[in-house]
């Protein structure tokens, strides 16, 4: 199984659906949009931490679901450690209490076994296509979308992946 890493509007989906073509294997698209929609919270909004906790929880349910239910090998547009990358990008000293950091710890090491359980391979997509808005997505913000690359970019060396 093959997962492709790296922040919103780079090309991730493209990517994996076009090499799923070309390989004849199955692509698992993710669907964090709509985990959104389905708790009525939306991508484009800034949540308290304990919020974005709750949603990046739901997303990675959702995104198991779907990875389990593959009939074979895959490729994905978004692997566990995105989902990391993004719940860490909301972590701030003022915004986090000592439970929420408990919780946070919990859910990195979910990060973790949920990758290293269902990728054997993992590739890092660098940002390096324009970048444009897109209705419904979380923004266009190439700060941000650089901020996400690099924390990827550190999950990736952990010690605790092991794809």
């Amino acid at each position: 199984m093959i997962g492709l890493v790296g922040a919103h509007r780079v090309g991730k989906t493209t990517l994996a659906k076009a090499y799923a073509e070309q390989t004849d294997i199955e692509f698992v698209q993710t669907d964090s949009t709509g985990v959104f929609k389905k708790y009525g919270m939306s991508p484009k909004v800034d949540y308290h931490f304990r919020e974005r906790l709750f949603i990046q929880n739901k997303i990675l349910e959702d995104a198991e679901r779907r990875y389990k239910a593959a009939n074979s090998d895959f490729i994905t547009d978004r692997t566990p450690l995105d989902m990391l990358a993004y719940t860490l990008a909301d972590v701030q000293r003022e915004n986090t209490t000592m439970a929420d950091a408990a919780l946070l710890m919990d859910y990195i090491e979910r990060c973790y076994e949920a990758t290293n359980k269902h990728f054997a391979s993992i590739i890092v997509v660098q940002p390096g296509i324009p970048i444009v808005d897109d209705p419904g997505k979380a923004p266009a913000n190439p700060a941000y979308i650089e901020h996400i690359a690099l924390l990827i970019m550190g999950l990736v060396v952990d010690q605790r992946l092991k794809s």
